[in-house]
């Protein structure tokens, strides 16, 4: 407001005020909205729930119609869609590099050791792609797509739902080294867990509750033969994971060598629900992978964060989604940067 609309207003009774104020406002607001109608879309910098409410609001409707079809064909597509949102933010920022295909140009992050023989989804995003660009072409991004398709899993499978903040656009490479190193692995040590989860602006409180993702999915023989094991090989176990289960429930399907891909639930007791019983496995060292059970056994705050998830589930439902508001915002390309790519596998032309 200028100094002559102040001066105006100044001399003015309070309900003639209140009256020239709300004109104001709604002349700013209609010339805001009728002066660059086609243009809406693009001129927001910033991530909003509201992003695609004027130019595709059925996006979100299509996200979740998909996402539920293929749930039900398959459920550990819940937590496969997770990981992969997962995956693509700790590499380039929530940008979908993850998605694209090798060209002349690029080298995919589809062949990096995390990704190799666990990367799972992609055809599912394809499907959903397909559906919104029928609805809206050139409008949603692939990485909102993404992290649309990261939320519904996790509600779909019971757990929280949340106002996703959309606008990202769409990366225009991948980062092969950037998916080797920079996604924890399941035999880091908590410090460089933390220090991973650090570099992209999460803390330790993210690590315990964005681990809570566990609660659903599989793991290989090979993430986490070294537990029973040992590293020598010596065919003792490590004494943080419990011997009867141990021996009982996994050694009988991961020997020594041989029967890496066998797949194993993270959480044996509901495999493919979202809930807190996660944390409560890690209390009886039932945890499978060793960078689950040392948020136990390894740091005091983060075991304190484990029991209290353990004996809270709305605790850690509300922090869960929390975290992932907080792993969505990572380096998103917004504004002019990037694209919308028409087919999340590869560049437009």
């Amino acid at each position: 407001m200028d100094a002559v609309h102040e001066i105006i207003i100044s001399k003015m009774s309070g309900h003639n005020v209140n009256v020239v104020v709300g004109v104001l406002v709604l002349f700013i607001i209609t010339f805001s909205t009728h002066a660059h109608p086609t243009n809406y879309r693009r001129s927001i910098d910033y991530l909003i729930p509201q992003f695609y409410d004027h130019s595709c609001p059925q996006a979100a409707k299509i996200v979740r119609a998909v996402v539920t079809e293929a749930v039900a064909r398959d459920e550990r597509m819940a937590a496969s869609l997770l990981r992969l949102h997962f995956h693509d933010c700790f590499v380039k920022g929530c940008d979908a590099s993850v998605l694209l295909d090798s060209s002349k140009t690029i080298i995919t992050e589809k062949i990096s050791n995390p990704n190799r023989n666990s990367a799972r989804g992609f055809d599912v995003i394809d499907e959903i792609k397909y559906a919104v660009e029928k609805e809206c072409p050139e409008t949603v991004s692939c990485a909102d797509i993404m992290t649309l398709a990261a939320r519904d899993s996790t509600s779909l499978a019971g757990g929280p739902y949340w106002e996703v903040p959309l606008g990202r656009r769409d990366s225009m490479g991948a980062s092969l080294s950037g998916s080797n190193y920079n996604i924890p692995a399941p035999n880091n040590t908590l410090q460089t867990i933390i220090t991973k989860f650090k570099l992209h602006g999460l803390n330790y409180v993210d690590v315990v509750a964005l681990s809570g993702s566990h609660t659903i999915g599989m793991s290989r023989c090979t993430s986490f033969r070294q537990r029973l094991y040992n590293q020598t090989g010596n065919g003792k176990p490590d004494n943080t994971l419990d011997e009867h289960y141990a021996k009982e429930w996994l050694r009988k399907r991961c020997p020594k060598s041989g029967g890496d891909q066998n797949l194993f639930p993270l959480d044996f007791v509901t495999p493919a629900k979202f809930d807190n019983h996660y944390f409560k496995n890690l209390m009886a060292y039932k945890g499978l992978l060793s960078s689950d059970e040392i948020l136990f056994t390894n740091s005091e705050k983060t075991r304190k964060l484990v029991k209290l998830y353990a004996e809270d589930n709305e605790k850690f439902f509300k922090q869960f989604a929390k975290s992932m508001i907080k792993m969505g915002n990572i380096s998103p390309l917004i504004g002019k940067h990037g694209q919308i790519r028409k087919n999340c596998r590869k560049l437009n032309r």
